[in-house]
């Protein structure tokens, strides 16, 4: 491959080509009725918004709905974000010693992010509840994906290491506002949040793209991660160590297939226990706003200039998003 622009690096009216990753590929149509692609572009430095108007229905099915393309184009600027007009676009495969470039990665260090979730449940009290915790985290295999994983495909946190990056910011938010609930068992907090969304690793495909897997598909993380919990709470048991009360394992189930609030959004229960509530508003609270941090205050290289204050709707939140920081020094 030849030297990768990074989509960070990007400016106004650029003309560039090369191989990116692209996602959520679809088939619009203009005003005028003629077909026009839209599509993510993404790499290891971000995302950008990306059409082509001059595509044709048998040229959009060649290409993949999350893979890799090879792509020309010029990039603009629109609505006070920069965005990508391709000229000419086909699939490509890509060498496994390129992916690192083009897989949207965290930036923080991921050993030293699972250096600190380690360090805050390890401060949980009760010898059965880390036994079970322990049967996850000497699991290198699942911890290895765990590391890996993405927390979502497009919505928050969707990059390599966004799962652990997300969790250990659920444990951190947890660890600090617990005691302002100390009728909160925060055993079972700490030990939720951590196994909430911990089946994303087998919901998600992430080696060539962020897309779901078969049983991503068709059971989905919630169903998952409560099927785990059961098999990893078997697994405690039978190595004769320190008993965990049935009552806790049942509200530890419940805290996995509740913490999406209500059925539309995935939940097969309600929260209906303090701990339930406060795992799954906590979640909804560290994804919606990081989806808004994201959306309004991108990372330097992403905003065109002159940005404008509002920015489109955003689907997972429902609204346009105002950009300025009032108190901010310009």
């Amino acid at each position: 491959m030849s030297k990768h622009i990074f989509i960070s690096e990007f400016e106004n009216s650029q003309y560039l080509e090369g191989v990116y990753c692209i996602y959520n590929a679809q088939l619009g149509q203009t005003r005028a009725g003629k077909p026009y692609l839209k599509a993510l572009i993404r790499d290891k430095s971000g995302q950008i918004v990306a059409r082509m108007w001059n595509i044709t229905e048998h040229q959009f099915r060649s290409l993949p709905t999350n893979g890799f393309v090879w792509l020309e184009g010029q990039t603009q600027p629109y609505q006070g974000e920069r965005q990508l007009i391709v000229q000419d676009i086909r699939a490509v495969d890509v060498a496994e010693e390129d992916l690192p470039n083009l897989l949207p990665a965290t930036k923080k260090d991921v050993d030293e992010m699972e250096r600190q979730l380690r360090s805050v449940l390890a401060t949980l009290k009760h010898a059965g509840l880390r036994a079970l915790l322990d049967e996850y985290l000497n699991d290198k295999a699942l911890m290895d994906s765990f590391r890996a994983s993405p927390a979502a495909v497009s919505m928050h946190h969707a990059y390599l290491g966004g799962l652990l990056e997300h969790t250990l910011q659920l444990l951190t938010l947890a660890d600090r506002m617990l005691p302002l609930y100390p009728k909160l068992n925060r055993d079972l907090v700490l030990a939720g949040l951590f196994l909430h969304d911990i089946a994303k690793c087998r919901e998600m495909s992430y080696e060539y793209g962020f897309t779901y897997t078969t049983e991503g598909q068709l059971i989905g993380h919630i169903v998952l991660g409560s099927l785990w919990l059961q098999r990893k709470a078997d697994a405690a048991r039978a190595k004769g160590g320190p008993e965990l009360p049935r009552e806790a394992l049942l509200v530890l189930h419940h805290i996995i297939l509740s913490h999406h609030g209500v059925p539309e959004f995935g939940a097969a229960k309600p929260p209906s226990t303090p701990e339930a509530i406060f795992v799954s508003r906590l979640d909804e609270l560290d994804a919606k706003t990081q989806m808004g941090i994201d959306n309004a205050r991108p990372d330097a290289g992403m905003a065109a200039d002159g940005t404008s204050e509002f920015t489109d709707k955003i689907w997972g939140l429902d609204t346009r998003l105002y950009r300025p920081d009032p108190l901010a020094e310009t």
